[in-house]
């Protein structure tokens, strides 16, 4: 589920603060302590964008929009309905780019700091409907629209090893933090607001079942899939988060909005 460089200055001053005056200087709009800012977030995405293309490309796994133009068109036309609600924080700061990597096997989709969005084939061609891929990328969206992503980097890294990652003078722990992405393990909170903004987002267009994230987890659950995808594994549990998924869409009357997809389909027919 889904890394950027900081500004060397931004950052070195938030450190030579002291360590309550920069935490309370440097929040999210919900008051929770993030140590670098939005364009850190913005050049750190980008860096781990880059790390992340590469790797992929010299896999022969990274499908690239020049050859597969109308399989991105496809993709973007779901990716630009749930960027379309008004809801986003960042609509207009981050990239919001998608790539689609070819791995089959893979069920999963994340998106680094500043928006850039990787949707595994595996996860396309499992889907039901259109509203299940707009709620898993909804989904995705949310961690970096709020910030999670960043947080949870910094959570688990700290700041100084992260801030030689930026600087560009750490490429072997960047080829790292670039690999395990997809596999990031959020907090609790971070899951459930998550699913909660895949709501939101969905009802801003007025196009999708609100829930469509649910639907993905239903499928999956009752398939008794032995290696879920990440975002299927963590906590809280599945069935609360289908559970909560649906009471929010209830909330907002937004639930059993019949959607056409034939464009999904076209789409796993491409890939």
């Amino acid at each position: 589920m889904f890394r950027r460089i900081f500004s060397r200055f931004g950052l070195l001053a938030a450190l030579a603060l002291p360590l309550g005056f920069a935490a309370s200087s440097c929040t999210d709009k919900d008051g929770n302590p993030l140590l670098f800012s939005l364009e850190d977030d913005i050049n750190l995405g980008n860096q781990v964008a880059q790390q992340t293309d590469s790797t992929y490309r010299a896999q022969g796994k990274l499908l690239e929009r020049g050859s597969h133009a109308r399989a991105y068109q496809l993709l973007d036309g779901v990716v630009n309905r749930v960027l379309s609600s008004s809801d986003l924080q960042h609509r207009n700061d981050f990239a919001w780019d998608v790539k689609i990597i070819k791995e089959d096997s893979t069920q999963n989709a994340f998106a680094t700091p500043g928006g850039h969005i990787y949707v595994f084939t595996g996860l396309i061609k499992y889907l039901d409907d259109e509203s299940q891929l707009a709620g898993v990328l909804a989904h995705e969206i949310a961690h970096a629209d709020r910030r999670h992503t960043s947080r949870q980097l910094q959570n688990e890294y700290g700041i100084n090893l992260l801030l030689s990652v930026a600087l560009g003078e750490n490429p072997g722990q960047l080829a790292q933090i670039a690999a395990g992405l997809g596999q990031l393990k959020f907090s609790r909170d971070f899951e459930t607001e998550a699913d909660q903004y895949s709501v939101i987002y969905l009802n801003g267009p007025g196009y999708y079942a609100c829930d469509g994230a649910a639907g993905f987890f239903i499928k999956a659950q009752n398939e008794g899939q032995s290696s879920p995808p990440e975002f299927l594994s963590t906590h809280p549990s599945p069935a609360n988060r289908i559970q909560s998924i649906q009471a929010k869409a209830d909330e907002l009357n937004c639930r059993n909005r019949q959607v056409s997809s034939s464009g999904l389909r076209e789409l796993q027919g491409l890939l």
